[in-house]
């Protein structure tokens, strides 16, 4: 079993758990263990490199998400609909858990695979998203593994060099195609932009003719889409 379907089973058994814990408590005890079980969370979520570890610029969080075809997409759906596989802070952290997740050429259906940096949800209306954007490229099927990689790769190694200005990327994998795209905080900085659709182009080893679209977070939410409604830039 792969390690994002464990990471989701073990969610849902501890909000379980939590649940059944709280309803033989009384109020006074009940509040007093919430406050206690939200320090313990927090914690644990607090990530930092082992020792000799190779220490990454900034910790990082996986996601993964799966749609149903047909079903409508609210902001509210999609971000319960987003689980989290984890956070890692190092290389070798990095490579515990890729190693364990499935290629998105092995993914079927419509599912996302997520890399953002820690404290940023993959999300068009998060605070250090929604004045942004991501550049879009779309992929005719078996090139999504590879290119995910390099374009994870070269995002952890800070080849973009744009500053705090990424915010993540994500891999879409569709049933005729699949997307690729790397989301940044700013819209309206034209230079940065352009930067990012440089090295984006270099990363992934593209042919000069490729089609790479830019669609302002702003815009997604007023249309309810992620990839429609494109500006296009070859």
């Amino acid at each position: 079993m792969n390690y994002k379907f464990d990471a989701l089973k073990d969610d849902d058994s501890r909000d379980h758990n939590q649940k059944e814990e709280n309803s033989t408590q009384k109020d006074g005890e009940k509040e007093k263990t919430e406050q206690d079980k939200s320090q313990s969370s927090s914690k644990r979520k607090a990530v930092v490199p082992g020792l000799a570890e190779h220490p990454l610029q900034y910790n990082y969080t996986f996601w993964y998400s799966r749609r149903t075809l047909g079903c409508p997409t609210s902001s509210q759906s999609y971000e319960q609909n987003i689980k989290q596989i984890g956070t890692f802070a190092s290389v070798e952290q990095f490579w515990r858990f890729y190693s364990h997740m499935v290629r998105p050429r092995d993914l079927t259906g419509h599912s996302d695979f997520h890399l953002f940096t820690e404290g940023i949800k993959p999300m068009g209306e998060d605070d250090a998203s929604k004045n942004g954007g991501k550049w879009i490229i779309r992929l005719r099927k078996g090139l999504a593994s590879r290119c995910w990689e390099n374009l994870i790769l070269a995002m952890l190694g800070e080849q973009f060099m744009v500053g705090e200005e990424i915010c993540g990327a994500v891999v879409s994998v569709h049933f005729q195609e699949d997307i690729i795209s790397i989301w940044n905080k700013t819209a309206s900085d034209q230079a940065t932009t352009a930067r990012i659709w440089d090295m984006l182009r270099r990363v992934l080893n593209l042919p000069p003719n490729t089609i790479m679209e830019y669609k302002t977070h702003t815009d997604s939410i007023k249309d309810n889409s992620s990839f429609r409604n494109t500006k296009i830039t070859l």
